[in-house]
This record gives structure tokens, sequence and C-alpha cells, in this order.
């Protein structure tokens, strides 16, 4: 049975929200500013990792890692800038 669950972070100015649909193949999909701008998916429960651009001057390129199992998923944003991980935060809709 697949279950989807959504992650937030604002960063730089902008909202990067995360979708991850667990199942027998696990999906991620990463929004920025509300627009689709990155999409992978995998089998197991494999971590799935996105490289999306946020459109600054110039464009600036993070990750998006996404552990869909086992349990609860978890979504971290992988900055190049800073090179920290932070947490995106669940929400439920």
């Amino acid at each position: 049975m697949s279950r989807r669950h959504h992650f937030h972070i604002d960063y730089l100015g902008h909202s990067i929200s995360a979708t991850v649909q667990t199942g027998h193949a696990p999906v991620l999909e990463v929004l920025v500013d509300g627009k689709e701008t990155g999409y992978a998916t995998t089998k197991g429960d494999r971590p799935l990792t996105v490289a999306v651009e946020l459109p600054n001057d110039p464009p600036t390129t993070v990750s998006v890692r996404a552990t869909p199992g086992p349990g609860v998923p978890r979504c971290l944003l992988l900055a190049t800038a800073d090179g920290e991980p932070q947490v995106m935060a669940p929400r439920l809709y």
C-alpha cells in the first residue's frame, strides 16, 4: 500500500517542498516556489536524491535527499553553499 508524505523548508528566500510516495516503487517529487523541478523513483527503501536549481542570480544548486523507509520517511536539504544538511519538516495535508 502506498502513502504520501509531505516535507517543507524555506531556504534562501525560496519555498522548497518534497512529497515522498512510499510503496513498491517509492517516488520523490520536489517543488521550488510551487513549481515541480525534480522527480525520482527507485525500488525498495533505497534513498533518493534529486538536484534542483533555485532561481537566484546566479542560480543555486541544492539537493533533496529522501529516505522512504524503513519506517517513516525522512527528507534532508543538502545545500552546496554551506555544506550542512538541514532537516525538512514534515507537513500534514
